[in-house]
C-alpha cells in the first residue's frame, strides 16, 4: 500500500495576512501546495488527506481539490475548535485552533497506512518528497518506528526576517533525541544563529537538522496522541494561546523510548511565504526551477 499524505492546512497564517494556501505563486497560478501534491505523487504516495477549516471548504475544494481529480485520491477533514474529547468545552475566549497535534488527530478516521504530515504553505522540494516517500513504503505493518525529514538549518532561512524551526538533535543512529524550538533563527553577522531563552544568539552550524514539520508515522500516532490529548487539556484548557505541537507529542514519545524517530537527511532547499514581503522570491525560485525543467509549467 502507498503512504498517504496529510496537509495541514487549517492555519490563517497571520504574519502573511491571508490565506497563504489559496494564493497563486506558480506560472499559471499553482499553490505552494500544488508542487508539495505533484511532488508526492512523483515521490510514491498514493493519497492526500487535508485538514482544513470548514469555513473555507467551498473556496478549498473549488480552488484546489478540483485540480487532482484524474492525478491521485483526496480526502478533507475539518480541525476546529470544539473536536475536543468527552468531558471537555472549549472556553469561550479560545480564539485558535489547538495546535499541529491536534490537527493531525482529524485524519484519523481516514487514514488506515504510513503517512507523512506536511505544512500546506511550505515548499519542501522534489528530494524531501523521495526521501519519505521511500522511507514511508517500507514501514507497512510496523509500529513505534517513525521519521522525519531534517533539513539542513542553512537551506531553510527566510531573506525578510526571523524563522521558528525545531532544533533536532540525534543519536549516533540518526535516531531524534530531541527537538527544541527555536522561534528566532537567521544569520547573524554571517552564522546562522538562534535567541536563546536568554536573549543571547548562539551561533549554529549550517548543516544542524531542523524539523521543518515533515513527519512520517504510522496509524498508531493516532492512538498515542488521542491519549496524551486528554492531559494536555486538563493542564492547558484554560490558556488561550496554549497549542498541541506535533514535537511536544514525538519528544514525550522518545523520552519515554516508547518510539524512535529516524532523521532523514534530504539536500532539499525549503522556501515559503513567512512574511508578505516573501511572495516575489518565491515566485522567483519557482520560475527559476520551472524554466530549469525540474517541474512543468501547468503542474495539472
Amino acid at each position: 500500500m502507498k503512504p498517504t499524505l496529510f496537509v495541514l492546512a487549517a492555519g490563517m497564517g497571520s504574519r502573511y495576512g491571508g490565506l497563504k494556501q489559496l494564493d497563486g505563486l506558480g506560472p499559471n497560478g499553482e499553490t505552494i501546495m500544488d508542487y508539495s501534491i505533484f511532488d508526492a505523487i512523483r515521490g510514491g504516495f498514493g493519497k492526500v488527506v487535508f485538514v482544513i477549516r470548514k469555513d473555507f471548504e467551498d473556496d478549498f475544494r473549488a480552488k484546489i481539490l478540483s485540480k487532482y481529480e484524474n492525478h491521485i485520491p483526496t480526502a478533507v477533514v475539518f480541525q476546529g475548535l470544539n473536536d475536543l474529547p468527552e468531558g471537555f468545552t472549549c472556553p469561550a475566549d479560545r480564539k485558535k485552533p489547538w495546535g499541529t497535534n491536534h490537527a493531525v488527530l482529524m485524519g484519523k478516521d481516514v487514514i488506515n497506512e504510513p503517512f507523512a504530515v506536511i505544512n500546506s504553505d511550505d515548499f519542501y522540494g522534489r528530494d524531501s518528497f523521495a526521501v519519505i516517500g521511500s522511507a514511508l513504503s517500507k514501514m507497512e505493518g510496523k509500529k513505534n518506528e517513525y521519521c522525519m525529514v531534517g533539513y539542513r538549518v542553512g537551506n531553510t532561512l527566510s531573506e525578510s526576517g526571523s524563522v521558528a524551526r525545531g532544533i533536532c538533535s540525534k543519536d549516533d543512529n540518526e535516531n531524534l533525541t530531541t527537538v527544541v524550538e527555536r522561534t528566532e533563527i537567521m544569520r547573524v553577522n554571517g552564522p546562522v544563529s538562534y535567541k536563546d531563552e536568554s536573549g543571547e544568539w548562539v551561533a549554529i552550524d549550517d548543516n544542524t537538522p531542523v524539523s521543518m514539520n515533515m513527519w512520517g508515522f504510522t496509524p498508531d500516532y493516532f492512538q498515542y496522541s488521542e491519549d496524551y490529548f486528554k492531559n494536555f487539556l486538563k493542564e492547558n484548557i484554560d490558556k488561550p494561546k496554549a497549542e498541541y505541537f506535533i514535537p511536544l507529542m514525538v519528544n514525550k514519545l522518545i523520552n519515554e523510548d516508547t518510539v524512535s524517530v529516524k532523521v532523514l537527511d534530504t539536500t532539499a532547499k525549503w522556501f515559503g511565504v513567512t512574511y508578505a514581503a516573501d511572495r516575489q522570491s518565491v515566485v522567483d525560485k519557482i520560475k527559476i526551477l520551472v524554466d530549469a525543467g525540474e517541474y512543468p509549467a501547468k503542474l495539472f
